[in-house]
C-alpha cells in the first residue's frame, strides 16, 4: 500500500512540473542503515551571495518541516532527526546514521524573503525519494527448544523483516524441505507438521536471505512419546543347564526407561520357578540362568517411560534336553468290544524318535497280540478291548540325546462304552418358527455326557438340550437346516449317531460347487442346488466384467434366468480374454436365497482355424438390435428398471415395451409407452413375496427389437407395496375369471329378481282394480256350500287338495236308473212361483217317487236351461281350466260348469265350509244335493295345477242371466216350443260310472263341452247387438 501511494505521488511531481528554478526531476538516493546519506537540493544560486531566505526540508507524511534554516540562526530540527541532520553545499541535506524508517518522500523548499511573490510558491521544491537497505531481522521466531507430544500438531513461525523484503526458508537436519512434503507443509515462512511422530524430533533451521545478507535460527524439537526399541531380542535355543542372555534396547525422550519382561504374558518374577534364575540388565537384557525344558517359551521384552502405550518384542527360547515321559495316569480304562488307546505323556527336543512298552514288568511284543499296534506319537492302539488288553504297561520314550527315564506304570481297566438307548429318526421335517424336539440318551460305564453339535457351521442361542439329553430347537430357523450329531462320551470311548434336520418355508439355501467351463465367447455355468425350503426354486445366473465401468459401477451385473429343474447355464455373447465374475442365486415364492461364491473365469477367442467358405446370406441381420444389460433393483419405493438403450438403431429410437410375467406364466404387457430417452423405470404396485421377470423390446419406426435379457427379482422383504394398478395381468386367469363370473351371475339375478318383483306387483295391481268393478262375485261354481263337514272329503279343505283332483271313477250314482222325476220348476210358465232358490239351480232334480209326464234326466234338464237361457240373455264369458302338469302329464278340460260334480263342490268352487265364497249378493247360491262327494283316497299317480281362465262363462253370470230372464215377461208358449224342440244333443245324464278311466272321462268331458259351446254360439247370434258379452280379463290360478 505504501509503494503504491509513493508511485502515485511521483507520478504526479513528474506530471506537474515547475518553472524557474524548480526541478521536474525525481533524485533517488540509497543509503545503508546506520551509515549516511545526502538529499541534494539545487535551489540556491550558483554563484554570489543569494539574497535573504529560508531554507525547509518537508518529509511526507510529517506535519511539520523536519528541518527550518533562517539566515544565521540555529535550525529548528524534527526530534526524530535531532543530531542526524545538517545542511551540506547549499541546501542540501545529510543525514547520519540512517534507520530504516528513514525512508520515504522529502521535498526541499527555499523561501527568498526580499523577492517573494505569491507566484513562486507553487514552483519552488525539489523531491528526493530516500531508499534505505538493511540486512534481514527476524521479528518473530520460535523457542529454540520445544517439546511437544506425540501425534499433536505443531506450528512454527519465523517473521524478518528488511530492504528488501527478504525470503524466509525451512531446513531439517540441514537439508531444505522447500514447500514440504508428507506431514510437513512450508509457506511464507511457517513452517506446519499435521502430526508429530517420533522421526519429527530433531534441529530445525529457519533462515532469511535478502540481497542485503542473510540470518538464521534454529529450533530443536523434542517429540514426547513412549520408547522405540532399537535392539530386539532373537530366537535363541539352549541346552538344559545352561545359561542364556535375550537382549533388548530402546531409546525414548524423556529417557526415563523401565524395562519388564514376560514369558506366556506372565511377568517372570512372578513364576516362581524363575524368580532365582532371571535378571534384568541396565541396558534392558534378561539373564537366564541354568534353563530347564519348561523354560522354553516366548519371552517378551516391554520398555516403558511412562507415556501412552509402551512397545514390545518377543523372542522364542528352545531348550534341547532327552525325551522323557510326562505325567502318566495310574488307570487306563479301555472300552469293552471297541477300539482303545493307552497313551504313552512325552515331550522331547529334539523331537521323539520311538517308545518301547512294557506289560506287567516284561517287553511287549506286538506281533504276539493281533490287532495291536503303535502309533506314531508311540501310543498303544488296541483294536478289541478284550481280557488279553489287562495289566500293568510302562513307556520309555526316546530323542537323539536319549531317554530321561521309563514313565510311572498304569494299570489298564475294561469299561462299558456309551450305547444309544434312544436315536434320533433319519430325517426331521418341521416348518420354521415352530419347534422341533429331538430325542437322544445313552448309557455307559461311567455314565456318559450327552452332547449335540452341527455338523459344519455351528448354531449359536438356538439350541438348548433339556434334562432327558433332547435337543430343542425353538424356534425353528433357516439356519438349523442341515445335519445334527448327538455324541455320547465317557472316559472309555466317544461314540455318535446324526440326523438331518429339514426347515420348510423359507427361502432357499445357496448352492455350491460352482463351476465355470470358459467357451468360445461364452461360458458354461453349473452348480449344485441347495435346499429349496420346501417349495419350487428357479435359478439365476448373474455376471458381470471384472473391470467395472466407470459410469455403472453398481449397476452393471447381468441375471440370466434358468430354465426350471436345470442346474446349468450356458452364458453367451462374452468379450473373449475379458476376465468375467459369476454367481448363482436361488429363488423360490418366499424369497431369493444367498448369492453363491463369486468365480472368476475369462471366454477363450475363437479359433484361428480359417473357416469353410460359407454361401451369401440371404437374411440380413435385423437393424434393430434389442435393449442391454437389463437390471432390476429393489428400492423403498417398488422395483426399479435399469438398462442401456440398443447397440443398433436404423433411425431415431421411438420408445421401449415393458413385459412382466410371475413366475411361469405368460409374458404380460405392463408398459407399451416407455419414453426412448429413458433408461431406467420404476415398476410400483408388486405382489410381496413374488418372484417376478421383466423384459424390454425396443420401437424405431417399424422395426421391433428381440427382447432384452431377463430380469429377475424377488419382492420378499419389502415392507410397503402399493395396490395392484400396474400388474392386473398377473393374477391367476382362473382366479379372475371365476371373480368376473361370480360379479356378472350377481348383476343378473339382482336384475331378474327386479323385473318379477316388478311383474308380479303389477299383475297383483290389476287383479285388484278389476275386482273393484265387479258389481258381484264370482259365480256359484266357486262358492262353498253351507253343508255339514261331513259331506265333504277330508283335506279339501285346502286350495291345493280342490283343485289337484284327480280323474278316477265317479261315485255320482247312476242317473240313467232313477226313476223318472218331476219336471223341474223352470219347465213352469213364467208367472208360476219360482219358490226358493235352491230349486232352480241348473241341473236341480227333484225326485218324486213317480211322474206322469215322460221322463228326462238332469243332464237334459241342463241342457233344456241352457237352450232357454241362449235366447234370453247375451252370452257369458268363457272359462277354462288347464291342468299344468309337474311332468307326468297333462290335461284340459272344457266343461260346463254346471255338470261339473266335484268333492264339496264343482271343479272350480271351493271347499265346502269356506266362507270366502264369491256368491253374488248376500244370499249365496245353494249347491245342488244330489251330487255326491268323491272319494276320500287320492291319487297321486298325477300332479297337476290347475288355471282358471275367464274367457270362458261361469255358473254366476249363467245363473244370474237365466234369473234376470226368467223374471222378464216372456210368452209361455215360446218356453215351451223351446222345450218342445228337441235336439239331436238332448239325452240322458252321462253316466260317467261305466267309463273306464281319467283319459276317458276327459274325452265324454270335453265332448259334453263342445255341444254346449255350440249350443251357446246359436243362442249368441240371435241376441241383439246390445246384449253382446264383455269380455273379463280376470284370470284366477290355482297352485
Amino acid at each position: 500500500m505504501v509503494w503504491c501511494l509513493n508511485l502515485a505521488i511521483l507520478s504526479l511531481i513528474i506530471s506537474q512540473g515547475v518553472d524557474g528554478r524548480g526541478n521536474s526531476e525525481v533524485v533517488p538516493v540509497v543509503g545503508r542503515a546506520g551509515e549516511s546519506a545526502v538529499l541534494g537540493c539545487d535551489l540556491l544560486p550558483p554563484a554570489g551571495r543569494p539574497p535573504l531566505h529560508v531554507i525547509e526540508w518537508l518529509r511526507f507524511g510529517f506535519l511539520l518541516p523536519i528541518f527550518i534554516q533562517f539566515g544565521l540562526y540555529s535550525p529548528r530540527v524534527d526530534p526524530d532527526y535531532v543530531g542526524r541532520v545538517r545542511l551540506q553545499k547549499g541546501a542540501s541535506l545529510q543525514i547520519e546514521g540512517l534507520r530504516v524508517e528513514d525512508q520515504g518522500w522529502y521535498e526541499c523548499r527555499v523561501l527568498f524573503l526580499d523577492k517573494h511573490s505569491p507566484e513562486d510558491d507553487s514552483a519552488n521544491g525539489s523531491w528526493v525519494f530516500l531508499t534505505v537497505n538493511s540486512p534481514p531481522q527476524f521479528l518473530e521466531t520460535p523457542p529454540q527448544v520445544l517439546e511437544v507430544q506425540e501425534l499433536e500438531p505443531l506450528t512454527l513461525r519465523c517473521v524478518a523483516r528488511g530492504s528488501p523484503q527478504p525470503h524466509v526458508t525451512w531446513k531439517l537436519q540441514g537439508q531444505d524441505l522447500g514447500q514440504g512434503h508428507g506431514q510437513i507443509q512450508v509457506q511464507n515462512g511457517t513452517l506446519w507438521i499435521r502430526r508429530v511422530e517420533r522421526g519429527s524430533s530433531g534441529i530445525y533451521t529457519c533462515q532469511a536471505s535478502s540481497t542485503e545478507g542473510s540470518t538464521t535460527h534454529t529450533t530443536q524439537l523434542l517429540v514426547l512419546g513412549p520408547p522405540v526399541i532399537v535392539v530386539p531380542p532373537n530366537n535363541s535355543t539352549v541346552n538344559a543347564s545352561q545359561d542364556i542372555s535375550l537382549a533388548c534396547q530402546a531409546e525414548a525422550y524423556p529417557a526415563n526407561l523401565t524395562y519388564s519382561w514376560f514369558k506366556d504374558s506372565i511377568n517372570v518374577f512372578h513364576i516362581s520357578r524363575l524368580q532365582s534364575r532371571v535378571r534384568i540388565l541396565v541396558d534392558g537384557s534378561l539373564w537366564l540362568q541354568a534353563a530347564q525344558p519348561d523354560d522354553a517359551g516366548f519371552y517378551t521384552c516391554v520398555p516403558s517411560n511412562g507415556l501412552l502405550h509402551p512397545p514390545s518384542a518377543s523372542a522364542y527360547l528352545a531348550v534341547l534336553y532327552p525325551a522323557q515321559a510326562t505325567a502318566m495316569p495310574p488307570e487306563t480304562p479301555l472300552p469293552i468290544g471297541m477300539r482303545g488307546v493307552i497313551h504313552c505323556p512325552v515331550r522331547a527336543n529334539p523331537p521323539l524318535l520311538f517308545v518301547s512298552w512294557t506289560k506287567d514288568g516284561q517287553a511287549l511284543q506286538l506281533d504276539k497280540f493281533p490287532g495291536w499296534s503303535q502309533g506314531p506319537e508311540g501310543s498303544l492302539i488296541i483294536a478289541l478291548g478284550n481280557e488279553d488288553v489287562l495289566g500293568e504297561y510302562s513307556c520309555t520314550p526316546y530323542n537323539s540325546l536319549g531317554t530321561a527315564g521309563p514313565s510311572p506304570v498304569t494299570r489298564v481297566l475294561l469299561k462299558a462304552p456309551p450305547a444309544f438307548l434312544e436315536r434320533p429318526k433319519e430325517e426331521y421335517f418341521q416348518e420354521v418358527g415352530r419347534e422341533l424336539l429331538i430325542p437322544c440318551s445313552a448309557q455307559g460305564d461311567p455314565p456318559p455326557i450327552v452332547s449335540w453339535a452341527k455338523v459344519g457351521q455351528g448354531l449359536k442361542g438356538q439350541a438348548q438340550v433339556d434334562s432327558n439329553s433332547s435337543l430343542i430347537l425353538r424356534p425353528l430357523t433357516k439356519e438349523a437346516h442341515g445335519r445334527w450329531e448327538c455324541i455320547a462320551s465317557n472316559a472309555v470311548a466317544q461314540v455318535a449317531t446324526s440326523t438331518y434336520v429339514y426347515v420348510l418355508g423359507t427361502s432357499p439355501h445357496v448352492v455350491t460347487n460352482v463351476s465355470v467351463v470358459p467357451l468360445p465367447k461364452g461360458a458354461n455355468v453349473s452348480w449344485e442346488p441347495g435346499f429349496d425350503g420346501g417349495y419350487l426354486q428357479r435359478f439365476s445366473v448373474w455376471y458381470t466384467p471384472l473391470a467395472k465401468h466407470p459410469d455403472r459401477v453398481h449397476h452393471d451385473w447381468v441375471s440370466l434366468a434358468v430354465p426350471v429343474g436345470a442346474a446349468h447355464l450356458l452364458v453367451p455373447g462374452l468379450q473373449p480374454y475379458c476376465q468375467y465374475q459369476f454367481s448363482v442365486l436361488a429363488q423360490n415364492k418366499l424369497g431369493s436365497g444367498p448369492f453363491s461364491e463369486i468365480i472368476l473365469s475369462a471366454p477363450e477367442g475363437l479359433s484361428t482355424t480359417p473357416a469353410a467358405p460359407r454361401l451369401p446370406v440371404t437374411e440380413m441381420a435385423p437393424p434393430l438390435s434389442p435393449p442391454r444389460g437389463l437390471v432390476a433393483v429393489r428400492t423403498p419405493r417398488g422395483v426399479l428398471l435399469h438398462w442401456d438403450p440398443p447397440e443398433l438403431v436404423p433411425q431415431r429410437l421411438d420408445g421401449y415395451i415393458l413385459e412382466g410375467r410371475q413366475g411361469t406364466q405368460g409374458w404380460e404387457v405392463l408398459d407399451r409407452a416407455v419414453a426412448g430417452t429413458e433408461m431406467q423405470l420404476l415398476v410400483p404396485g408388486l405382489i410381496k413375496d413374488v418372484l417376478y421377470e421383466f423384459r424390454l423390446v425396443a420401437l424405431a419406426g417399424a422395426y421391433v427389437s428381440n427382447p432384452s435379457n431377463v430380469a429377475n427379482i424377488s419382492t420378499s422383504g419389502l415392507e410397503v407395496y402399493p395396490s395392484r394398478t400396474q400388474l392386473p395381468g398377473l393374477l391367476p386367469q382362473p382366479v379372475l375369471a371365476g371373480v368376473l363370473g361370480g360379479l356378472c351371475f350377481l348383476g343378473v339375478a339382482v336384475l331378474v329378481s327386479i323385473l318379477a318383483a316388478c311383474f308380479t306387483s303389477q299383475r297383483r295391481a290389476v287383479r285388484h282394480r278389476h275386482r273393484k268393478h265387479l258389481h258381484q262375485d264370482l259365480p256359484l261354481i266357486f262358492s262353498p256350500t253351507r253343508l255339514s263337514a261331513p259331506l265333504s272329503a277330508p283335506g279339501s279343505g285346502s286350495p291345493d287338495s280342490v283343485a289337484k283332483l284327480k280323474l278316477q271313477a265317479s261315485p255320482v250314482p247312476n242317473y240313467t236308473d232313477i226313476q223318472p222325476c218331476q219336471t223341474s220348476p223352470l219347465l213352469q210358465p213364467v208367472d208360476s212361483s219360482l219358490g226358493s232358490p235352491r230349486a232352480v239351480l241348473p241341473g236341480a232334480v227333484v225326485c218324486t217317487g213317480a211322474a206322469t209326464e215322460p221322463a228326462y234326466t238332469a243332464l237334459a234338464d241342463w241342457t233344456l236351461r241352457e237352450r232357454l237361457l241362449s235366447s234370453l240373455v247375451p252370452a257369458a264369458p268363457r272359462g277354462s281350466l288347464t291342468s299344468q302338469s309337474s311332468g307326468r302329464g297333462s290335461a284340459s278340460f272344457f266343461r260346463p260348469p254346471s255338470t261339473a260334480p266335484s268333492a264339496g263342490g264343482s271343479y272350480l268352487s271351493p271347499t265346502p265350509g269356506d266362507t270366502s265364497s264369491w256368491a253374488s249378493g248376500p244370499e249365496r247360491w245353494p249347491r245342488r244335493e244330489h251330487v255326491v262327494t268323491v272319494s276320500k283316497r287320492r291319487n297321486t299317480s298325477v300332479d297337476e295345477n290347475y288355471e282358471w281362465d275367464s274367457e270362458f262363462t261361469g255358473d254366476m253370470e249363467l245363473l244370474e242371466t237365466l234369473y234376470l230372464g226368467l223374471a222378464s215377461p216372456r210368452p209361455r208358449l215360446e218356453a215351451e216350443s223351446e222345450l218342445g224342440a228337441k235336439t239331436p244333443e238332448v239325452g240322458c245324464l252321462l253316466n260317467t260310472a261305466h267309463i273306464p278311466g281319467p283319459e276317458a272321462r276327459c274325452a265324454a268331458l270335453r265332448e259334453e263341452f263342445l255341444a254346449f259351446r255350440r249350443r251357446r254360439d246359436a243362442a249368441r247370434a240371435r241376441l241383439p247387438a246390445y246384449w253382446q258379452p264383455v269380455l273379463h280379463s280376470e284370470q284366477a290360478t290355482l297352485l
